[in-house]
């Protein structure tokens, strides 16, 4: 089993920045895929960004390309979200995600792994 614990949500201004934090406990030498989900309020979930810890390969969704990065420390378990010129409609609830797939994952159902999720509220 893989348990995963999000940090660093909050509430922002429009053009600030936060850093989300995704550590890993109990069989992290088995995750490889790690992904950023976020809902919000009346939508569907949404893959924001995604990391494979052995290929360092990334992925990110349009909307926060230029304005986000997802890193990750195999030292520490754990996986990163750096988002910067944050804007209202990031508003949501961030999940992170892990799967022991050795490729990167942008569907949500390719995940076995997630975690509580932490709320981004960011305001006008």
């Amino acid at each position: 089993q893989v348990q995963l614990v999000e940090s660093g949500g909050g509430l922002v201004q429009a053009g600030g920045s936060l850093r989300l934090s995704c550590a890993a406990s109990g069989r992290t030498f088995s995750i490889d895929a790690m992904g950023w989900f976020r809902r919000a309020p009346g939508k569907e979930r949404e893959l924001v960004a995604a990391i494979s810890r052995s290929s360092g390969n990334t992925y990110y969704t349009d909307s926060v390309k230029g304005r986000f990065t997802i890193s990750k420390s195999n030292a520490r378990n754990t996986v990163y979200l750096q988002m910067n010129s944050l804007k209202p409609e990031d508003t949501a609830v961030y999940y992170c995600a892990a799967d022991m797939s050795h490729i990167l994952i942008v569907d949500e159902y390719g995940y076995d792994y997630w975690g509580q999720g932490t709320q981004v509220t960011v305001s006008s």
